[in-house]
């Protein structure tokens, strides 16, 4: 009888050395993720995606996944975060990267063959270049090869592998250190890891699809019905400070302990509600207010990176994701430098793209020079792949944000 095979796709990483989530960037007209997940839908059974905690409302569904799942703070557990939504008798379990688009049936199945000789599987490369270690001299490069994904494994030795909740770059790892033998088989060169921005032009040109900007495909020609466009929005909000001593000062998603709160019918996080009307804006969906009403008692007291998470799953549904979002942030005090680190984290979580804070002073003009309130400017830049056969109504409106200050607001 055939084994039954189920595939984990891990896209729970943060693309630190990218600038942002690149599993969700676009490329040949969809998400790097889809492109993965297609591959090992045609050669498993099931397929599991994990994704960021932050990102599941927006990226929840999947097509080809039998699953969605959040994933945890490392690798391996977000691992083992989709290895819980594998039914209990599946056989053989495949763990493959999103971040590599590139994969080909052939090494799908390559993999899956060999498990069995061995508890799990991995492909790999031989290391053309020199390699130097660092203290000095050369390393025999015949000794080494680089690994790559999806990497196969009996379902029961990796579950095994992870039960004390180990850590390790590859499961692999975990397998071997758990006693069990490890088998190597032939990866591909083409199957190219996303680790820079230019990797994605390289993927592109492998798709046979469209540049970065929406210029000529590697054949020649414009790809047929669609182009890559950008669009621009800029956000405005402002709140006073409130008269309530225990309301909590909470900016970009983190609260400011020790400070004075601001007033609003939400959390007041007027960095998130800048951020949230210039992507929106970029989008041409009209602004905060009108989506999340200060008569809406549902919105009382909400966490504004929920909604800036929901205004981001609005714009997705219409083909956008962000490029970026820079924010300025007017106050007297707090300092923003401290924080800001934290700030821009938790915001380009949930946005998708980074988030850039800079923190300004009003020299004593005004009433944000009087220490009355905290404002905030932001101006957000949106890429899609928008074909000329499925444009709408928003597709003709002018995407500028809307700058003015609204009554009806969180």
């Amino acid at each position: 009888m055939a084994r039954r095979i189920w595939t984990i796709v891990v896209a729970a990483g943060s693309g630190s050395r990218f600038g942002r989530p690149k599993q969700f960037e676009l490329v040949a007209g969809r998400r790097v993720l889809d492109h993965a997940v297609a591959t090992a839908a045609r050669n498993s059974d099931g397929v599991v995606v994990v994704v960021p905690a932050t990102m599941l409302a927006q990226h929840g569904s999947v097509e080809g996944a039998a699953a969605v799942v959040a994933g945890g703070a490392s690798r391996s557990e977000s691992v083992r975060c989709g290895l819980a939504a594998v039914p209990d008798d599946v056989e053989v379990v495949l763990v493959h990267d999103a971040a590599r688009p590139l994969a080909s049936d052939e090494l799908f199945r390559r993999v899956a063959q060999a498990v069995g000789s061995a508890a799990a599987v991995v492909p790999v490369v031989a290391v053309v270049d020199t390699i130097r270690d660092r203290s000095g001299g050369v390393v025999d490069r015949d000794r080494l090869a680089a690994v790559q994904t999806p990497q196969g494994f009996d379902a029961r030795l990796l579950r095994a592998a992870h039960a004390s909740g180990p850590e390790a770059t590859d499961d692999a790892t975990l397998v071997e250190a758990a006693g069990g033998t490890v088998a190597l088989v032939d990866g591909e060169r083409t199957n190219l890891k996303i680790t820079e921005p230019g990797d994605l032009a390289t993927v592109e040109r492998s798709l046979g699809g469209q540049s970065e900007l929406g210029g000529q495909s590697e054949l020649g020609g414009q790809s047929e019905g669609a182009s890559m466009q950008l669009r621009v929005g800029n956000g405005f909000d402002v709140h006073r400070f409130s008269d309530d001593p225990d309301r909590p000062l909470v900016l970009g998603g983190v609260r400011f302990d020790g400070e004075r709160g601001l007033h609003g019918h939400s959390d007041a996080d007027v960095v998130a509600h800048a951020v949230a009307e210039a992507v929106l804006g970029a989008a041409g969906l009209g602004d905060l207010g009108s989506h999340f009403p200060d008569t809406d008692e549902r919105w009382r007291g909400a966490d504004s990176l929920r909604l800036l998470a929901e205004v981001i799953r609005l714009v997705a549904e219409q083909g956008w994701s962000v490029g970026n979002v820079d924010c300025s942030v007017i106050a007297e005090a707090p300092k923003m430098a401290p924080r800001r680190a934290e700030m821009e984290s938790a915001l380009t979580a949930i946005v998708g793209g980074p988030v850039t804070i800079k923190g300004r002073r009003a020299e004593g003009i005004g009433g944000l020079g009087r220490r009355e309130g905290i404002a905030a400017l932001a101006t957000a830049l949106l890429t899609g792949t928008r074909s000329s056969a499925c444009g709408d109504a928003r597709d003709d409106q002018e995407a500028g944000g809307d700058v003015g200050h609204e009554e009806v607001r969180p």
